[in-house]
């Protein structure tokens, strides 16, 4: 059985029931292999751990570039990329997916990961405005932590569908910061 395959496995357990569950015992049951094979691939708990959620990372960049290039180069098309990555379904998998960010932040190399998708992120929603004048040089950044922030809001008063109050939220957004111009700083 490929690595890839195991991972999916033991990514499935962590969302299904928090990273906490994730042993060599329950990922033998769920993936077939016995635990002394699942201990000489990965080693030690902590290492498939972050094996785990580096394949994951590792997912959501493919995802993310896929996107990418598929959406118009045009504000619409930034929206259209952050709606397309919000497909968290509902609040419990979006809470369950916070404690997965939560082993991603004690994990230096998971942080460099996550720091790294940022940049990618942002750069992706930087090049939908490349020609939309009065554009900050930073929204892909300010998109990205609108987006984070309209997740997290949804979450505690989850009405309607995630993906529809992303993008409502994120159209409003774009249209105040378009509208008003570039701003000098103080």
């Amino acid at each position: 059985m490929p690595d890839e395959t195991v991972l999916e496995a033991a990514l499935t357990l962590i969302h299904e029931r928090g990273p906490e569950a994730l042993t060599f015992e329950n990922l033998a049951r769920a993936s077939g292999l016995a635990g002394s094979t699942l201990v000489q691939r990965f080693g030690s708990k902590a290492a498939l751990k972050q094996a785990a959620l580096l394949h994951a990372w590792d997912g959501l960049d493919a995802r993310t570039a896929a996107l990418a290039v598929t959406v118009p180069r045009s504000p619409a098309g930034a929206i259209q990329l952050l709606v397309g990555l919000s497909d968290y379904g509902e609040v419990e998998a979006y809470a369950e997916g916070l404690l997965v960010l939560r082993e991603d932040l004690r994990d230096p190399q998971l942080r460099a990961r996550g720091a790294r998708w940022k940049a990618e992120l942002a750069g992706a929603l930087d090049a939908c405005f490349a020609t939309t004048p009065h554009a900050p040089a930073d929204i892909g950044l300010l998109m990205a932590a609108q987006w984070q922030g309209s997740l997290l809001w949804w979450s505690f008063d989850p009405q309607g569908d995630v993906a529809e109050h992303v993008q409502r939220g994120l159209v409003r957004f774009v249209a105040v910061l378009l509208a008003s111009g570039p701003t000098p700083l103080p």
